[in-house]
């Protein structure tokens, strides 16, 4: 039986190893990246 407790454990899980995979990248480049290809979409 897959309880909610187990669940959960698991998405903290995946959330620790997102945190950690992101925590090796410029914060800076990311979010720049990010920004600008949500504000000035590719031109045709």
């Amino acid at each position: 039986m897959y309880t909610i407790e187990m669940a959960y454990a698991r998405m903290r899980e995946l959330q620790d190893l997102a945190n950690r995979s992101r925590a090796h990248q410029p914060a800076t480049a990311h979010r720049a990246g990010l920004t600008r290809r949500l504000r000035a979409p590719k031109k045709r």
